[in-house]
């Protein structure tokens, strides 16, 4: 097995952990925004840590195309690991979809991502907010920049070194507890799609570009930013 192939396996594995802890409490747990927050970030510490020496625990096509931006990897590996992480969340959503059938559940909105009327009036009983589009953008953008930066950082040679998963997990928790009541979260294409193709919530694929391109722009915004940190660190 090559190294490429050992890399979209382990982003394969990684990205199904996210979607599947991460959405699975949301759709089981009953734990309210902080334990949901609380269970993105755990996911990504595991993974971190549990592969991410094999392929940098991207999980998520924003942070790969962050990388690339940031020169970090080759256009061809960043396709390769998008079509990687994104069958793994596909992957985690159809089982998480089949416990639902199995427990009785109707899907629902699932734990799709969106915004405004996406989210029916018990919805915004139990706390999400009536945020607009370009509200969403924004706030999406603007936080994978941030997931980005702290990312880019905390992996950067003079980084975090060891403690750069548990960094990086914890960005994930503060980021989830400002938007999971503006837009359930995104940053992160992978987990939007696998969400949106399983939600019967006729507004989840029709919204769905906006977690798609938000999370990239932000990311390829924090990649040319952090270029010029390490510019200046080179002079």
């Amino acid at each position: 097995m090559n190294g490429l192939t050992k890399k979209l396996i382990a982003e394969c594995i990684g990205t199904f952990t996210l979607v599947a802890g991460g959405c699975g409490t949301a759709l089981f747990g009953h734990v309210g925004f902080l334990g949901v927050s609380i269970a993105f970030g755990l996911t990504v510490v595991a993974m971190a840590y549990g592969l991410g020496h094999i392929s940098g625990a991207h999980l998520n096509p924003a942070v790969s195309f962050g990388c690339f931006v940031n020169g970090r990897m080759s256009a061809k590996d960043m396709f390769s690991y998008w079509g990687a992480q994104i069958v793994g969340a596909i992957i985690a959503a159809g089982v998480l979809a089949i416990i639902c059938k199995s427990c009785g559940m109707d899907l629902g909105t699932f734990a799709a991502n969106g915004y405004g009327d996406f989210f029916s009036d018990a919805d915004k009983a139990n706390g999400y907010l009536d945020c607009g589009m370009g509200g969403a953008f924004l706030t999406e953008a603007v936080l994978t920049f941030l997931f980005l930066m702290v990312i880019l950082g905390a992996t950067d040679k003079k980084g975090a070194g060891i403690n750069a998963g548990l960094a990086i997990g914890l960005t994930l928790v503060l980021i989830h507890l400002i938007s999971i009541p503006l837009t359930n979260t995104s940053v992160n294409p992978a987990r939007s799609i696998s969400q949106a193709i399983f939600s019967d919530n006729g507004l989840a694929l029709t919204q769905l570009p906006l977690f798609i391109v938000a999370p990239l722009v932000g990311a390829g915004c924090a990649g040319l930013c952090y270029k010029v940190f390490q510019k200046d660190e080179e002079k």
